[in-house]
């Protein structure tokens, strides 16, 4: 049994994410409505996520646009009294994400005892974002100086908005990334969160690998996840769980239900 369907009880689990809205700090953050707002809208989220189905939940500042490769400490902080006030709430496996900094998921997931976190960990890139760099050696030290010896590490190794600054071939990415880094896990994305993962590359990565989980992390919906979950061992959603399949919008618990139920249907074939 893999540590997938050890903590979430199923094959080929459905993670899904709860978007939290800009935070203080955030050029987007709504001031009027405050950090009541944001709990709000998460409370939200979390409720129709759980009702309609999904197997884990995984926190983020999705809209801490643009995003920093850095996180300053009081998004970090604003994350945590979110997920402090929502915990009573929480019925399944969550983790965090701080977008794009691996450190800050770690204290993050410290502070509010997360089981796993999503981000880039390892390689160098060109990015919306600027020049982006990673020091997965440190990322791993920090996790272990935290004893946080259960975290799960999910290893993205195709970030949204960015290229490797050299060409490599996705295969040997995921290679070199499972032998140097031992990932729990590696998710293959689309460009942009809601676009879809070629299937064609979660396969290459698939048959890449000797023994890491692959998820599909971005672009799945109730008519294509059949067809991904076919290939990658479970996957992260987002954006087609909310209201018209609309990344801003809020999370639409029929639309949950009805794409678990595709999935759970899949399961049965297993």
């Amino acid at each position: 049994m893999s540590w997938l369907q050890d903590l979430f009880h199923v094959e080929k689990p459905i993670i899904a994410m709860c978007h939290l809205q800009a935070m203080p700090g955030d050029p987007y953050y709504d001031y009027k409505k405050g950090m009541k707002d944001v709990v709000e809208k998460g409370k939200h989220d979390l409720e129709a996520l759980q009702e309609g189905g999904v197997d884990g939940i995984m926190f983020s500042n999705e809209f801490s646009l643009p995003y920093l490769t850095k996180v300053r400490p009081e998004t970090v902080a604003a994350m945590a009294r979110v997920i402090g006030e929502l915990m009573h709430e929480i019925s399944i496996p969550y983790g965090v994400n701080c977008l794009w900094d691996p450190i800050a998921s770690i204290d993050l997931a410290a502070a509010v005892d997360a089981r796993f976190i999503r981000e880039i960990m390892s390689g160098v890139y060109a990015s919306d974002f600027g020049l982006w760099n990673t020091n997965v050696g440190e990322t791993v030290r920090h996790k272990q100086a935290l004893h946080m010896d259960d975290l799960k590490l999910l290893f993205n190794i195709v970030p949204e908005a960015a290229k490797y600054l050299a060409e490599r071939d996705i295969c040997e990415i995921a290679k070199s990334t499972e032998f140097n880094n031992r990932p729990d896990a590696i998710c293959v994305s689309g460009l942009t969160a809601g676009a879809e993962t070629d299937t064609q590359a979660l396969k290459k990565v698939k048959e890449s690998v000797k023994r890491t989980p692959i998820l599909c992390n971005t672009g799945c919906n109730k008519n294509n996840i059949v067809r991904q979950l076919s290939v990658a061992d479970g996957a992260v959603c987002a954006t087609t769980f909310k209201y018209d399949g609309v990344f801003e919008n809020l999370v639409d618990v029929d639309r949950v239900k009805e794409f678990m139920a595709v999935v759970k249907d899949f399961r049965q074939t297993l």
